[in-house]
């Protein structure tokens, strides 16, 4: 964008404002430190200029919002056409419990739903089984049939909301029991809205809830992808998340490559199941974290869209704009919340939050100050909430599409960003020998991912605790008053209403019918089929969501007793 004789210009100014102003202040007042850096260690400089990106090419590396390689946004108007998706978390209890939060949520401006489950539902239990004792509805809701999904939906349009499901080893069948659901209420498939997580590969790298091994639980994926290709075309069968290998403690350049290569492998196995790139693709969508530092994370967000649109186009042959387009959730950083002064936490969510609208998200899920401590209470929720809707009416930040692009840090960093992203890439890439899907289920298998996140995590906690990275409230300004605020607590009496709930579905429902059913799965999984659609009918004959999992459990054997008990 510059010419070397305006380049050199700038050189020589900034070197005679380095020598004749900057100087003198230095030798009086110093710094504040001698090292800058962001969250994640990547080192900042003083200033940015033209220099710092000199080879920036506007049209092929920026472009215009809506045309690739989608760097300032995946849509022309952004928000200035409509806000990004507000899409809280919730759940917990029995269905009835987290219907009702669901209308609060709506009655208080919600645009989107968020379901957590419990630990039960996550792993593909039912909620009378021994490992299920003292667990049940704790962190999310307990689902084991179809009548838990009939109940959690109750008075509301599932044509017209956008419901997002937080869930991977059993998302199958979650995702069976919402088609169901719509079914049943005569809403057609193809007007279905929303997100399945159903990530496993992240599974096996950051959050470790896992049933199956690697590969039948990628074949299970695939499943999905196909399927909602066919059936639910508005539907994401998939959010490629980065959020819990953030968690886990990467880095931010770990979470995108990690994430994107994640992203790859599924549209690897896609093309290799025999789909076209533009058949799926269209629908994959991406979640991830942001953290504290904003510019890092801004960075980060351009920086997904930018290698996605060009790889999707390089490498997979990806012709539809739509198939390049990365669209993607944010959450903001949980792991950065705070016990210690805990409304502390409103003000990082905020800055993690103003971080993802910046960066062009399309739905986002505030964290309630309180989630360090418990579930999160009514008020907390509100809050959270109303972060969102202050950012979106109040600050102006919806008002310009991509504000930040053109900043000499912020494309600087977008470039270093890219850059050591695709490095990690192409190393997973060499590790399957030119397949990314067999790198990252290489790395799985070796521990790369694994080592890599580790590492990362323990440089990070040795700088906290040299006190070289500041965290309010607990190196750096502590006090010792109880600032504890009052906590959502889940009512001791959940589990027995929960089996009681279970146990009066297996008397009722047709055990002939049931049993058909899982016959019928068990044929179409031991033959290698799609097993989507006997998923469905299993759902409707009021199946539970054991006993579907405990089908593919026998077909390809526990990953528990591979590799110990993950929960």
């Amino acid at each position: 964008m510059f010419d070397d004789e305006e380049l050199e210009e700038i050189r020589r100014a900034r070197e005679e404002w380095e020598a004749e102003t900057l100087e003198p202040v230095l030798e009086r007042h110093g710094e504040r430190s001698e090292r800058f850096a962001t969250v994640s260690n990547l080192e900042v400089d003083r200033l940015y200029t033209p220099e710092d990106v000199p080879d920036l090419e506007y049209t092929e590396d920026l472009g215009l919002p809506g045309e690739e390689p989608f760097t300032r946004g995946v849509y022309p108007t952004m928000y200035r056409g409509r806000t990004w998706t507000m899409r809280q978390f919730a759940g917990f209890g029995t269905a009835e419990e987290t219907n009702e939060r669901f209308h609060y949520l709506i009655e208080n401006g919600q645009t989107g739903l968020s379901t957590a489950f419990d630990m039960p539902s996550l792993m593909g239990i039912d909620s009378d089984a021994p490992m299920a004792d003292g667990e049940v509805g704790k962190e999310g809701v307990a689902v084991d049939t179809l009548r838990d999904m009939e109940i959690l939906f109750e008075g509301i349009d599932v044509s017209e909301v956008s419901t997002s499901f937080t869930i991977n080893p059993s998302a199958p069948v979650i995702f069976a029991m919402y088609i169901a659901l719509a079914d049943r209420k005569g809403v057609p498939r193809e007007e279905l809205r929303g997100t399945l997580q159903n990530d496993m590969l992240k599974e096996f790298i950051a959050q470790k809830e896992w049933v199956m091994p690697p590969e039948p639980s990628l074949d299970l994926v695939t499943d999905v992808i196909e399927y909602a290709a066919a059936e639910t075309p508005k539907f994401n069968p998939i959010s490629v998340s980065g959020y819990h290998i953030r968690e886990a403690g990467s880095t931010a350049v770990q979470e995108l490559a990690f994430t994107l290569a994640d992203g790859f492998a599924y549209v690897e196995d896609g093309i290799d199941r025999g789909l076209d790139v533009d058949e799926f693709a269209p629908q994959l969508s991406f979640f991830f974290n942001s953290h504290n530092s904003i510019f890092e994370e801004v960075a980060k967000f351009r920086a997904a869209r930018r290698i996605y649109a060009r790889v999707m186009d390089e490498w997979y042959d990806a012709a539809d704009p739509a198939s390049k387009r990365l669209k993607f959730h944010t959450q903001t950083a949980g792991q950065s919340l705070t016990a210690q002064q805990p409304l502390n936490n409103v003000v990082r969510v905020t800055i993690q939050a103003l971080a993802g609208v910046l960066g062009g998200t399309q739905s986002l899920h505030t964290n309630s100050y309180d989630e360090a401590l418990a579930l999160p209470s009514e008020q907390a929720v509100r809050v959270a909430l109303r972060t969102q809707q202050i950012i979106a009416e109040e600050s102006g930040a919806a008002d310009i599409v991509d504000p930040l692009g053109g900043s000499y840090a912020v494309e600087a960093l977008t470039d270093e960003v890219e850059t050591e992203a695709m490095a990690y890439i192409e190393e997973i890439r060499e590790m399957g020998d030119g397949s990314v899907r067999d790198g990252v289920l290489a790395g799985i298998e070796s521990g790369f991912f694994h080592r890599e996140i580790q590492d990362a995590a323990y440089e990070y906690q040795e700088r906290v605790e040299a006190g070289d990275e500041t965290v309010v409230g607990v190196n750096a300004y502590e006090i010792d008053e109880d600032t504890r605020p009052e906590i959502l607590e889940v009512d001791e009496t959940v589990q027995k209403r929960q089996r009681d709930r279970l146990e009066s579905v297996k008397r009722k429902r047709d055990d002939e019918a049931v049993e058909s059913a899982l016959a019928e799965l068990e044929a179409v999984v031991a033959a290698g089929d799609n097993a989507m659609p006997a998923i469905v009918d299993a759902v409707k004959a009021y199946a539970t969501m054991g006993e579907i999992m405990q089908v593919f459990e026998q077909q390809h054997g526990s990953y528990q007793e591979t590799v110990g008990v993950a929960y």
